[in-house]
C-alpha cells in the first residue's frame, strides 16, 4: 500500500476519535485545517496552527477586531467581511445611526432629531423609531 494512503488512513482513525462536539475547523477557506477545543476555557482570540492567521474560537470566523461576539453574531451574513466590520467600527466611534428600514448610516451633523432616509423612510435619530407627528421627548 502506498504511504501517502496509509498516511491518510491513520489521520481518518486519529479523527474519528475525537468526539465531533469537539472538532471545529479553521474558517479561512484556503486551510480550513481541523481543529480540537480541548478545554473548558472560553477563549476567543486563538490562531491557527497551520496557517498562522486569527481567528475567533467562539464564532468560528476570522478575527473579528473591535467587535464583541454578541455584536458580530447580531450583525447580517452580509456584513461580517473585513471592510463591513471596519465600517460598523466607524459608525460606533461616530455615533452614526441607521436606517431602520434599509439599514443604511446616516451621520447628523447639524439640526433636529427627524430623519429622512434616502430610502424615504422617516425615523427619529435618537432612538430609531419611526417619526410621527406626535414624536417628541428624545434629546440629541
Amino acid at each position: 500500500m502506498p504511504n501517502d494512503v496509509i498516511t491518510m488512513w491513520a489521520d481518518a482513525l486519529c479523527e474519528s476519535l475525537i468526539p465531533p462536539s469537539q472538532k471545529f475547523y479553521c474558517p479561512y477557506k484556503d486551510c480550513s485545517a481541523m481543529l480540537v477545543n480541548d478545554g473548558d476555557k472560553i477563549i476567543r482570540e486563538s490562531e491557527c496552527p497551520f496557517c498562522w492567521r486569527l481567528f475567533c474560537a467562539q464564532c468560528n470566523v476570522p478575527w473579528h477586531s473591535g467587535v464583541e461576539c454578541e455584536e458580530f453574531q447580531r450583525l447580517n451574513e452580509n456584513e461580517r467581511g473585513r471592510e463591513d466590520l471596519m465600517v460598523y467600527e466607524l459608525a460606533k466611534q461616530e455615533n452614526w445611526q441607521r436606517c431602520p428600514k434599509c439599514k443604511f448610516y446616516v451621520e447628523k451633523t447639524e439640526g433636529c432629531l427627524h430623519i429622512s432616509c434616502r430610502c424615504n423612510f422617516e425615523f427619529c435619530y435618537a432612538c430609531g423609531e419611526t417619526w410621527t407627528s406626535t414624536h417628541g421627548g428624545c434629546r440629541p
